[in-house]
């Protein structure tokens, strides 16, 4: 290091040239670093603001006037076939069942599309039925969809398994009354705070989308109540 200092002598003086050049390339070197992290910074906060606005503007498009049936049908496809699905590895991992059952998930799925478009119509009724969040309309709204909607959504789930499953008469019968009984007094026990929420704290557009994450344990539950029955009758 000390080739970095220089003793030059003019007369009687002794100036003394500091090694600058070194302490130049350091902060040039520390300069360059921040502008790096600086620029990678700028670059990240670019691109999560664009994926964000990305994301932002999907949904809002899915979500539109034009694609709400679309979406609201496709989330309770997903909704029965994400319940059934857990259902069948639970089922499985306790050794309920030896192999996957595909045709059991696709026809729960096939409710989902047989669902989807009637939850669609049924919420913008009751708001065209009921305008409003007050409390007294959100009870109103709740009754109508409890005494008529929930009964309604039972036998479609229970009528079209049938149908898929060429179920006789008489064994359809019987699911009404056993699976359709359990099923009712399970909805009509927890869901009523549930959807009171949805009705008074959920915008239109949302609610299906909210019915159906809420109620992914009751998609698991539809599907073990089924198909348990299925086997006890069997």
């Amino acid at each position: 290091m000390h080739d970095t200092v220089l003793h030059c002598e003019t007369g009687s003086n002794t100036e003394i040239i500091s090694g600058t050049t070194l302490c130049n390339k350091k902060e040039n070197r520390k300069r360059h670093s921040r502008k790096k992290v600086e620029t990678m910074t700028n670059v990240f906060i670019g691109a999560r603001k664009r994926i964000y606005h990305k994301v932002v503007s999907g949904v809002q498009l899915l979500f539109s006037r034009k694609y709400l049936l679309l979406t609201n049908t496709a989330i309770s496809i997903t909704s029965a076939a994400g319940g059934d699905s857990v259902q069948q590895l639970y089922e499985l991992s306790i050794q309920r069942q030896q192999t996957w059952n595909r045709d059991r998930t696709l026809h729960i799925s096939i409710t989902g599309l047989i669902l989807g478009p009637p939850s669609h119509y049924w919420y913008h009724l009751i708001d065209y039925l009921f305008p409003g969040s007050s409390i007294r309309v959100v009870v109103k709204k709740l009754l109508f969809d409890q005494t008529i909607g929930t009964p309604i959504g039972v036998f479609l789930f229970l009528s079209s398994l049938g149908i898929l499953e060429n179920s006789s008469v008489d064994k359809m019968l019987t699911e009404y009354k056993n699976c359709g009984k359990t099923l009712l007094l399970s909805e009509w026990l927890i869901w009523p705070p549930i959807q009171a929420i949805n009705f008074a704290f959920i915008p239109l557009k949302f609610r299906v989308l909210f019915d159906n994450s809420a109620s992914f344990g009751f998609d698991i539950y539809y599907s073990y109540i089924k198909y348990r029955t299925d086997k006890v009758s069997d």
